[in-house]
């Protein structure tokens, strides 16, 4: 069994010898994920003597339908290979069972076979290993996986404008990032290169927009209730903890939270990881459970040149010593977007959601990550 937790930060073993159920999107990033599954995992998995079941994904959602009717008790692990794109189904698809305390406990691993594969590098990033790209990148989760060390994950709930609650391990943005990352899915075929690619693109007629953008601070935040009562919403909505920080979308922020003056922005991104892609160093000092959202925005005025330096230090986890004006971050426990533009697009892990007033508030520790 596995030895008891000794609080957020320390590590457990996945239980031995483990069952793993291995998803994969053979269409995901080039095309290549299955093909860099049985080339570079299956047999250090086999060496490993990790017994799994690969399961190849048909159709969107067809993870998060797998997993909201599986009999969760056969396996000891759930393990993604693909984008970030999968994962934001599976921990959607576990949120939605009726028993979702005990599946979200599940740990969750990661193969980097996507475009993004941020969580993958966020994995590799908090082994303190030195940076790794594409094949090494994969070989390293992969080892990782093979030692089956567990941390606890945070997770985000984000309330829409339809009242639908999703559940996200990684990222909410809206503006420049969000507008890249869905843009740049015509370049898929090139991998993670799209992502320079659609920057280029859309430096190149920079949209401004208009919105409204509070947030909780970390200093003023309550600690949570330390017994989370199950809610029960109607079925067609995620289960899962009651956001006890948040005030109705109709409502008006309480007084302890922060409303940012300026209402034009070149970008919005809440980010709960160290990276947003493989060569993006978004957050160097974040951890997969540090109980913080960490939030960016760039405000309108920005030059061109100045944004795309900023992505350029990205790279390097340098950004912030930029000293850019246009650029504050801010670690926050939750937040409210409103845009006033009447078009656009908000992405929750990459994924495109309705756009419209969107709420968000960090749940510390609620999911399990198998890490190195």
């Amino acid at each position: 069994l596995n030895p008891p937790s000794e609080g957020r930060g320390s590590l457990r073993l996945v239980r031995r010898p483990c069952r793993v159920m291995v998803l994969v999107n053979p269409h995901s990033g080039r095309g290549q994920a299955l093909q860099l599954f049985t080339g570079h995992v299956q047999g250090m998995l086999t060496e490993a003597a990790v017994p799994y079941t690969l399961v190849i994904t048909e159709h969107q959602n067809h993870a998060r339908e797998l997993v909201r009717k599986a009999d969760l008790s056969q396996w000891d692990a759930l393990v993604i290979m693909s984008g970030d794109g999968l994962l934001f189904e599976v921990i959607n698809g576990l949120m939605e069972r009726e028993d979702w305390e005990e599946a979200i406990q599940t740990p969750l691993g990661i193969l980097p076979g996507g475009s993004g594969n941020a969580l993958a590098a966020s994995i590799h990033n908090y082994s303190q290993s030195p940076p790794a790209w594409n094949e090494e990148l994969l070989l390293s989760c992969g080892f990782m996986l093979c030692k089956g060390l567990v941390v606890s994950l945070d997770l985000v709930s984000v309330h829409l404008a339809s009242k639908q609650r999703v559940f996200s391990f990684l990222s909410l943005a809206w503006g420049f990032v969000a507008d890249v990352d869905i843009e740049s899915e015509k370049y898929r075929h090139i991998g993670a290169i799209r992502f320079l690619m659609g920057t280029l693109v859309r430096l190149a007629s920079l949209r401004v927009y208009q919105g409204r953008l509070a947030y909780l601070p970390i200093k003023e935040a309550p600690k949570p209730p330390r017994n989370s009562i199950k809610t029960s919403p109607p079925p067609s909505t995620p289960q899962g903890p009651p956001d006890s920080l948040l005030p109705g979308l109709d409502q008006p922020v309480p007084e302890s939270w922060t409303v940012v003056r300026e209402e034009d922005f070149v970008l919005v991104l809440a980010i709960y990881q160290s990276h947003l892609a493989e060569d993006l160093w978004t957050v160097p000092g974040a951890l997969a459970n540090d109980g913080l959202i960490h939030l960016f925005y760039v405000t309108a005025g920005i030059s061109r040149p100045a944004l795309l330096r900023l992505f350029l230090a990205m790279e390097k986890g340098a950004h912030l010593a930029c000293g850019c004006p246009h650029l504050v971050y801010e670690k926050v426990k939750a937040l409210r977007l409103e845009p006033l533009s009447p078009q656009g697009m908000i992405t929750v892990d990459g994924e495109m959601v309705e756009y419209g007033p969107v709420q968000a508030h960090i749940h510390p520790g609620l999911a399990r990550l198998i890490c190195g």
